[in-house]
C-alpha cells in the first residue's frame, strides 16, 4: 500500500464555464467575479499539499499541465482531505489578496513580484 500525494505550488481550477456546462462542482472552478479581500473554497480531486505560510498563484487549468498565467495571487487559509466512493479528495478555502487583470509576470518561482 502507498500514500499518493501531489505538492502544488499553485491553486489551479478550472474555469467557470465547466460549472455551467455541469462538468464540474463550483469549489472547482475559478468565480465569476473574484474579488480581493474575498474568501472562496476549493475543492480538487487527489491529496494535495499547498504552501500555507506565504501567497501562491491562483491559475485556470484545462487540464493535463495546461497552465495560464496566475489570475490571482492567493493565501490558501486551510485545506482537508477526505475520502468519497472511495477517492481521495482535498477542499480548503483561500483569500484572494490581488487579482490580475493583465498577462504580466507577478511570480518568479515561489516569489511574488
Amino acid at each position: 500500500m502507498s500514500i499518493i500525494a501531489e505538492y502544488n505550488p499553485d491553486l489551479a481550477l478550472r474555469n467557470i464555464s465547466e460549472f455551467k456546462s455541469g462538468d464540474r462542482k463550483e469549489e472547482e472552478c475559478i468565480p465569476e467575479n473574484l474579488k480581493g479581500g474575498e474568501i472562496y473554497p476549493f475543492l480538487k480531486k487527489g491529496q494535495r499539499h499547498y504552501w500555507l505560510e506565504g501567497e501562491i498563484p491562483l491559475v485556470e487549468t484545462k487540464g493535463e499541465g495546461k497552465l495560464s498565467r496566475p489570475k490571482a495571487s492567493i493565501i490558501v487559509l486551510e485545506a482537508t482531505y477526505f475520502l468519497k466512493d472511495k477517492e481521495v479528495w482535498t477542499r480548503g478555502k483561500y483569500k484572494v489578496i490581488e487579482f490580475f487583470n493583465d498577462d504580466q509576470i507577478h511570480f518568479e518561482g515561489f516569489e511574488k513580484l
